[in-house]
């Protein structure tokens, strides 16, 4: 799932509305009981904001303590640009900004995005980020696992590699080598939040999908979040709020009314 973003709906002034869709999804997780579950970016509108973190805290303490949980840092939750101060908040009350995990043959890397579009103010920040990267591929590699997936908040693109730069995507320049370092070793996929809708894209053999707002939808869309088959090939698809399956059974994902790719 991505863009909790409590307290997004009503401009900071409460997060009721983000709490009810929240509440919401835990509740639907529990059931469906996911090997895993990872929130791409923005838990918070308001970098900082106790009390946002607090209510996301709280109602993600209700998932099923054997589901684990990967959070992921959003540019609302580190800042646009985020320094040194925004960061040790955020590892503080969520720990590491960037880190991996592993599950079955699949190892999951989750890597803050914040870092790598917006650098200026933490360039040794960023630097380290992009050499532990470089090394967690390479161990990857060296270990022989049957598949590399990527968990970032900003999307390097939302549907075509070479579209132009814009505040949804990761400038050109930098994303190119992202995207250059990912094919060297085989990267599958790239999921991502940050467009408050649902979008996806092919790099040749890389696709990069970015998942629609569990809070404030855009564009049209409606908030949900999405579910990814990994065996015995990526599957995935979004499902809004009032369309969540009852059960995952089968060789295939549910379709229907209120679900797309």
């Amino acid at each position: 799932m991505a863009d909790p973003q409590m307290g997004m709906y009503a401009t900071n002034q409460d997060t009721q509305q983000e709490q009810a869709n929240l509440t919401f999804v835990v509740a639907s997780i529990n059931r469906l009981k996911p090997a895993f579950v990872v929130v791409c970016g923005d838990l918070v509108n308001r970098t900082g904001d106790a009390e946002q973190i607090r209510q996301y805290k709280r109602i993600m303490r209700e998932l099923d303590p054997h589901i684990p949980v990967y959070n992921v840092a959003g540019n609302h939750d580190v800042g646009n640009q985020p320094t040194e101060q925004t960061l040790a908040q955020y590892r503080k009350e969520f720990g590491r900004d960037y880190y991996a995990f592993d599950w079955g043959g699949v190892r999951g890397i989750v890597l803050d995005s914040n870092l790598i579009a917006s650098p200026e103010s933490v360039p040794e920040e960023s630097q380290a980020q992009e050499k532990w990267l470089i090394a967690e591929l390479e161990r990857a590699r060296s270990e022989g696992v049957k598949q590399i997936l990527v968990f970032q908040h900003i999307p390097y693109f939302i549907e075509r590699p070479d579209e132009p730069d814009q505040y949804f995507n990761i400038p050109t320049v930098i994303r190119r080598r992202y995207l250059q370092l990912f094919h060297r070793y085989g990267v599958s996929c790239v999921f991502s939040g940050h467009y408050h809708r649902n979008a996806s894209g092919h790099d040749q053999e890389l696709e990069m999908i970015t998942t629609g707002a569990v809070g404030v939808p855009m564009g049209g869309s409606r908030s949900g979040f999405r579910i990814v088959r990994l065996e015995p090939r990526v599957e995935t698809r979004y499902y809004d709020l009032g369309a969540i399956p009852h059960a995952i059974d089968g060789t295939s994902l549910p379709t229907g009314p209120g679900s797309t790719e």
